[in-house]
């Protein structure tokens, strides 16, 4: 979308899994219906209220929490600081006491069998992924609103430019990689120092890096959570948790006692090859099994691709010289920017794109990143990126279940692999004479995702969805 200004903050969404698109998404979209009441003054006048589900969000909506999101949404939960640990009490009270909170304010009679529609067979034609919101008047009236979960958390409205357009005038205005690279070349900047300047015209310096650092501690305090939790996930497909067993086996009996002396014993085992990539895979397993588990994760641009960056990020801290501050800053802008531009010249949505969308672009993002931090140049680092999301073209999104679990946890560990792998190809080579340039390669992955069949995109209707017949409970 050409001219849409895009923040760091836009791209690195805190929230609560499993599903940016499904769960995040619709968790805001359900505090926009009622934030719309209460700046007419309606709120206290609703006696009731209809969820209808549409599309994507119908046919994987039980799996990727979509009714947990928006019941919370709608009573006035947030999904950056609700206690994780209440998500299934709190629905689970709203389900059997009949009852609503809205916004906290407002009790209505509330039926989550009649009131929550999964309307399967219907779409909307503006994306798959929508959702409309009706409140019932005490005087007869009712209002209505319609919302489209894009993917990353992004949320619109048809037509409601205020949704994705940003009126802020950027001293570096970026919609393609081209562009991107004129402006370095004019400046002299590195990507991460032109994206920390743009940041500027939204906040202070100051407030920059305390977000960042607050995106980093999250990314931080899940990894080492999803490393030390054993169980099996929920949603009935009975997964076990994996990265807990490998953090335990690769650690060998060497103690620590919180992050810092984590990483200490973790590099007291050595850089052999097959030592780094099993941490890297238990890094990328630890996120996604806590955003199978209702935990609090990071948009990275999607909370289904959201173990990538953070694993790639958790490698160069563990095992080159990136445990600080400005280097941790220096990844994320980065990371940042190449997911804008896929966002603007393609998309971050599963329901849109396939799994190409998630973690290819999930991907690409963590190879510049990586490859920046590394020393590479700025050519460098948008063919890092390029050879990440070629390797990912035509992936498909077919969740078995429709839960965020079997393939998606694993295609995690295998983005993160990719993205090292993109960025020592890139630091190994003359961009000069690459013959794809990454905005090629964005331009395919929409011409991919606009050609590929519907069943492959996020619906459970196709791939391994199929293969795998299940009968699952409803929670």
């Amino acid at each position: 979308m050409a001219n849409e200004r895009i923040s760091i903050f836009d791209m690195f969404k805190i929230g609560i899994g499993p599903s940016s698109s499904h769960t995040l998404g619709p968790w805001r979209a359900a505090q926009r219906f009622v934030a719309v009441l209460k700046n007419r003054d309606l709120l206290n006048q609703v006696v009731g209220v209809n969820i209808l589900l549409y599309g994507s969000l119908a046919k994987t909506g039980i799996g990727h929490g979509t009714d947990i999101a928006v019941l919370l949404g709608l009573s006035g939960d947030d999904p950056v600081s609700f206690d994780v640990s209440q998500v299934m009490p709190k629905v689970q009270e709203i389900k059997t006491s009949g009852k609503i909170n809205l916004g906290g304010e407002q009790e209505v009679v509330f039926s989550y069998t009649a009131d929550l529609m999964f309307l399967y067979t219907e779409s909307l034609p503006f994306h798959p992924n929508a959702v409309t919101f009706q409140a019932f008047l005490s005087d007869g009236k009712a209002v209505s609103e319609t919302y489209y979960s894009i993917g990353g958390g992004f949320v619109v409205q048809e037509d409601d430019a205020e949704s994705v357009w940003s009126e802020v005038e950027l001293p570096f205005p970026v919609d393609t990689a081209q562009e991107l690279m004129v402006w370095c070349m004019r400046t002299g900047l590195k990507i991460s120092e032109l994206v920390l300047e743009n940041e500027l015209s939204w906040r202070s310096e100051e407030q920059t890096k305390e977000g960042i650092l607050q995106i980093f501690h999250t990314l931080r305090d899940c990894i080492y959570k999803g490393c030390h939790t054993p169980g099996v996930l929920p949603g009935g497909l009975h997964v076990e948790r994996r990265a807990a067993k490998m953090n335990k086996r690769l650690l060998g009996g060497r103690a620590y006692a919180d992050y810092d002396s984590w990483l200490h014993a973790i590099r007291g085992g050595g850089k052999d090859f097959g030592y780094i990539l099993d941490w890297v895979s238990c890094f990328a397993l630890a996120v996604n099994e806590e955003n199978a588990s209702f935990g609090r994760v990071v948009t990275a641009p999607t909370n289904g691709a959201s173990g990538v960056i953070p694993a790639v990020l958790q490698y160069y801290i563990t095992f080159h010289d990136g445990y600080r501050e400005e280097k941790i800053m220096q990844f994320i802008a980065t990371a940042s920017e190449i997911g804008s531009i896929f966002k603007k010249g393609a998309t971050i949505s599963a329901a849109m794109g396939g799994c190409q969308a998630e973690i290819g672009v999930s991907s690409a993002m963590a190879a510049a990143a990586l490859t920046e931090c590394l020393g590479g140049s700025q050519r460098q680092v948008l063919m890092a990126a390029e050879i990440a999301m070629e390797h990912h073209l035509g992936l498909t999104c077919d969740p078995i279940g429709g839960l965020v679990q079997i393939p998606c946890i694993e295609r995690n560990t295998m983005g993160a692999v990719k993205a090292i792998t993109a960025a020592q190809l890139a630091l190994n080579s003359n961009p000069d004479k690459a013959k794809v340039s990454l905005d090629a390669v964005v331009s395919t992955m929409w011409d991919t995702a606009q050609d590929m069949n519907a069943k492959y995109k996020e619906t459970a209707d196709g791939g391994l969805a199929i293969k795998v017949p299940l009968s699952l409970p409803e929670c």
